[in-house]
């Protein structure tokens, strides 16, 4: 199986150069690279699960709190106006389940709003956000979490 989110949550290759943001029995907190936008972060599910109505209770129930607590933490840290949250889950080596929250602060350009945001996906290399700021991004949220 060519799955890129397993790899990432197995350490074998990962995703993001920062920490995970938050680990919880079922779901991982990622941000998101190559990104051109600070703060992008992917919530991850733990097991390999490709639709949303295989999801258990549990699993729900930890990603609404999950949501919630990034949200929240996203707005504190960024001055979000808005937050984004949504699963494709249909890109070759990312069919697992994995949510996408986005949030909408100065730095985020009103041209990429709606599915146009995955503009932010598709950087040149001036543009990625670099591994330094995305570790302190990581360190940030992480902190930030632990307050909710």
């Amino acid at each position: 199986m060519n799955c890129k989110s397993c790899d990432s949550n197995n350490g074998i290759k990962r995703i993001s150069p920062g920490d995970t943001i938050f680990e919880g029995k079922y779901w991982l907190i990622e941000h998101a690279y190559p990104t051109s936008l600070k703060g992008w972060t992917v919530i991850v599910l733990k097991r390999h699960c490709e639709e949303m109505h295989n999801l258990s209770t549990n699993e729900f129930q930890e990603l609404a709190t999950i949501q919630e607590k990034l949200v929240k933490s996203l707005k504190n840290i960024f001055d979000s106006k808005r937050e984004y949250i949504f699963c494709f889950a249909e890109a070759d080596g990312f069919k697992h389940i994995h949510f996408h929250v986005v949030p909408k602060h100065d730095e985020f350009n009103e041209d990429f709003i709606g599915v146009k945001v995955f503009h932010y996906l598709k950087p040149t290399p001036e543009e990625v956000v670099p591994n330094s700021v995305i570790i302190d991004i990581c360190d940030k949220l992480k902190n930030e979490m632990t307050h909710f």
